[in-house]
């Protein structure tokens, strides 16, 4: 029969390590939390970014008309920038975060060193100020703690404020980028208007023409009266040649007429051709090709500036109508009771973690002692 079990060594080598190890620690941490720990108030503020989209007339009529929503892209950032080295900066130069949070003598756990470096505050940072961020709706609600209510207050006062001059940066941002294009190519389309007017207005002062076209057609005017009198001096020397021949001074006469219209028509003609002497000593063939590529050109400009001046109005319009906003959904809340640190969890939960640890090195303890 198994030996009545009695006391050794190592049991009371366990209950001595129990007590140092869990007992005597979660004490301490008990007495620190409730006799040395400051209170802490803490400040809730919630936010959402909005993207309020106003619709055209047009747009109301078709029923194409948004009014607001969210921008989870926007929210994403002002996620990350509250966490960030530069909003605890900003915000450390209007409130003087360090004495905010030195402010304690006797709570070296809990207080921040004032003369530690910024990398340092962002990490304390992070401990006193609690983000929870759900994506699906895109609403963020901070927990700002402080030793002092008002503390608190100011704190998640600035963060909101910080937070919006962030947001309103993004959209003028964003509205220049849509913009800045649409000007950029309606310059260019006025620079390419201005030249191809240029072009035209100096082709009509070195050839005094207002419009070639108009003088071909008078030239083919002129052509077609002077074969019509051409018609008639053959038909009429026709008749005197054979009514009284061609000894009549009349035939003579009808004759040198039919003579000079001839030479007026290959004039005119020699105009139209290489070489020929229009109104400006160019012929008419060079001047139509080069008044009809300034008018092609002319009015390309004219459309590419019409459609550039629609897109840039369109562009304005539209970063006029939409505009991104922070919206609190929860002001900067002022405490009128200590809620922070939670004593009773935090001792718990001290306890609770040193026990675990101590189980764990009594099991191995033993375990080892077995296999031997």
């Amino acid at each position: 029969m198994a030996k009545p079990a009695t006391r050794k060594r190592r049991h009371s080598g366990v209950m001595l390590s129990f007590l140092l190890g869990v007992i005597l620690p979660t004490a301490i941490a008990a007495l620190y939390l409730f006799v040395w720990a400051e209170d802490q108030y803490a400040s809730k503020v919630g936010f959402s970014v909005r993207q309020e989209e106003v619709s055209s007339a047009m747009d109301i009529l078709g029923g194409l008309s948004n009014l607001s929503g969210s921008s989870s892209s926007d929210t994403d950032i002002l996620y990350e920038y509250i966490q960030s080295q530069e909003l605890v900066q900003q915000i450390d130069q209007e409130v003087d975060l360090r004495s905010l949070y030195s402010k304690p003598d006797n709570d070296p756990v809990f207080s921040f060193d004032p003369d530690k470096a910024i990398e340092d505050l962002v990490d304390y940072w992070g401990r006193m100020v609690r983000i929870d961020y759900d994506a699906a709706t895109g609403l963020i609600e901070l927990r700002v703690n402080a030793f002092a209510a008002d503390d608190a207050q100011r704190i998640a006062q600035a963060i909101f404020d910080n937070s919006a001059a962030m947001i309103n940066e993004l959209s003028d941002i964003a509205r220049d980028d849509s913009t800045r294009y649409a000007q950029e190519e309606l310059e260019v389309a006025i620079e390419r208007l201005k030249q191809a007017r240029e072009a035209m207005t100096s082709f009509r002062s070195r050839t005094q023409i207002v419009d070639p076209s108009a003088g071909v057609q008078g030239q083919m005017g002129l052509l077609n009266t002077l074969q019509q009198q051409l018609a008639e001096a053959l038909i009429e020397a026709d008749l005197l040649s054979d009514t009284t021949g061609t000894n009549d001074p009349r035939y003579t006469q009808t004759q040198r007429r039919i003579e000079v219209i001839q030479n007026r028509i290959a004039a005119e003609r020699q105009k139209f051709g290489i070489g020929g002497a229009g109104p400006s000593g160019e012929d008419y063939t060079t001047l139509v090709t080069e008044f009809e590529r300034l008018s092609v050109d002319r009015q390309f400009a004219e459309q590419a500036y019409t459609a550039a001046l629609s897109a840039y109005d369109a562009a304005q319009a539209e970063a006029r109508r939409r505009s991104r906003y922070l919206a609190a959904y929860v002001r900067p809340t002022l405490a009128q009771k200590a809620q922070y640190p939670q004593r009773g969890i935090l001792t718990a939960l001290v306890g609770g973690f040193l026990l675990l640890a101590w189980s764990i090195i009594i099991l191995t303890y033993y375990s080892v002692r077995d296999r031997r």
